[in-house]
């Protein structure tokens, strides 16, 4: 299906309830929007919970938050496959009228047992069809039955794959599928196709794990005389061994990198940039990439998920982020780090300390983490680094920091770094010998946002008395 004026686009992500939402689904739902959004059409978001056994409510809310957190928004309420079970179950016996289907009285057993000797013969394991021309007699009335498709058996299918290109698969190769289940209820494959045409999907864009799956829906798609849709099979997301992406990797669920401190732009970014290109672009804000997305510029090999290179462009959007917004996602970091509530001036205090701390933070926990010093209180915990700071002469150069420093009424970044050079020629060593373990005696760490900086956001009063704790050995 081409896409024009007169044929509105309509994508979906269609996640199936059963975890979080993975970082490759998320890249597939990111593209479905995109492409909505570039053409001017409806993106949607279905839930596919026909597996009652293993759809939790839980996962259905961790991917509803996933969704939000990255921007992605969905046009009309989120649908549930399992609202539909009457319409699948309507078409399956459409096509057991139209002779496009059959019923397929094989029991649990017997097909085990068929499955057990294709193996042994070392066949494919598939359906050989025992029910597909054959009539039920009186020992079938009233026996449970499942509706399988009659799938052609000359000749071949060909897909059209906006990013896998022309792809034939011969129909020898596929068996007739059960529609609906001996008990009522339709399979996943025929709930999907009937879901896409009802809802006026135009492109389905997913994994090319689905590819193989494709061939199976078009026989549905071809035997109901519905248009078909245009594909386009993305590859799968590695890791930096070259292996499907999974927990032995780190993180894989959206919320994590939420965890780690991610910003959700920045995920974005990187998550569009795995795949697809525009020319030598890095940086890509999302304006952009709705004005930029098509399927061409998919690329046809997996991509490799480089946790450095998402933290260097995180990186980056820190730097672009707003002090205010940064402080407050740092501050609820914070929070759980000191285990209490911070005031709306120490809020206040941590937004003016945000222009020396975030040129260094890869994320936002790194932040936090470089601002927790500004609320603790006396004696200062001391990572080990900042120890071997105050060891030797640091105690006595304190000392003479802190009495040169308690002379300064204009307490100013200039006024305090004017004294602290004082002190440095008096005592004939080099700034960095007093800088360093000021720091330490300032902010329990080695490193920190500049030291003059840190110096007015602790004011006068704290920074003496914490330049006073490490001025004995």
């Amino acid at each position: 299906m081409r896409v024009s004026a007169s044929t509105p686009v309509v994508t979906r992500f269609a996640p199936s309830p059963t975890g979080f939402l993975h970082i490759g689904g998320a890249r597939t739902a990111l593209f479905n929007w995109l492409f909505a959004r570039h053409h001017g059409g409806k993106f949607l978001l279905r839930i596919e919970d026909t597996d009652r056994a293993r759809s939790t409510q839980a996962a259905i809310e961790a991917i509803l938050e996933g969704m939000r957190w990255l921007g992605l928004d969905w046009d009309g309420p989120e649908y549930y496959q399992s609202q539909f079970g009457e319409r699948h179950a309507e078409v399956a016996h459409q096509l057991l009228a139209s002779g496009n289907a059959y019923k397929c009285y094989a029991t649990a057993e017997e097909l085990e047992q068929m499955r057990a000797e294709q193996r042994a013969n070392k066949q494919p394991l598939r359906y050989d069809g025992r029910w597909r021309d054959r009539e039920c007699g009186p020992e079938q009335e009233g026996m449970p039955f499942s509706i399988r498709l009659r799938a052609p058996k000359e000749g071949a299918t060909t897909i059209h794959d906006k990013v896998q290109g022309e792809v034939t698969v011969q129909n020898s190769e596929l068996d007739d599928m059960i529609l609906l289940r001996s008990d009522g209820t339709p399979t996943y494959m025929l709930a999907v196709v009937v879901d896409d045409h009802d809802m006026g999907v135009t492109h389905v864009i997913r994994g090319d794990d689905h590819l193989n799956n494709a061939f199976r829906q078009l026989g549905i798609i071809k035997a109901m005389g519905w248009p078909e849709p245009t594909y386009a099979h993305v590859p799968l997301i590695h890791g930096q061994d070259g292996a499907k992406m999974s927990k032995r990797h780190g993180a894989t669920g959206v919320m994590d990198y939420h965890e780690l401190g991610i910003l959700p732009e920045a995920l974005s970014n990187y998550l569009l940039r795995l795949g697809w290109g525009h020319g030598d672009d890095e940086i890509i804000s999302r304006e952009d990439a709705v004005r930029w997305f098509d399927l061409d510029h998919v690329g046809r090999s997996p991509s490799r998920f480089d946790i450095k290179k998402l933290e260097n462009l995180n990186g980056h959007y820190i730097r672009e982020a707003s002090d205010g917004r940064l402080a407050g996602l740092a501050g609820a970091k914070i929070e759980q780090l000191l285990d209490r509530a911070l005031s709306n001036d120490e809020l206040a205090l941590l937004t003016r300390a945000m222009e020396g701390l975030k040129p260094r933070a890869k994320n936002i926990n790194e932040l936090a983490e470089g601002g927790t010093f500004l609320f603790k209180s006396l004696p200062l915990d001391m990572d080990e680094r900042a120890l071997a700071l105050l060891e030797g002469e640091g105690p006595d150069l304190l000392a003479l920091v802190h009495a040169r420093l308690s002379a300064i009424a204009d307490w100013s970044a200039e006024a305090t770094e004017q004294a602290v050079r004082e002190v440095a020629e008096g005592a004939g060593v080099k700034l960095g010998q007093v800088a360093q373990p000021l720091r330490a005696a300032l902010t329990g760490r080695a490193t920190s946002p500049g030291i003059f900086d840190v110096l007015v956001l602790l004011g006068k009063a704290e920074s003496l008395a914490r330049i006073a704790d490490r001025m004995t050995k």
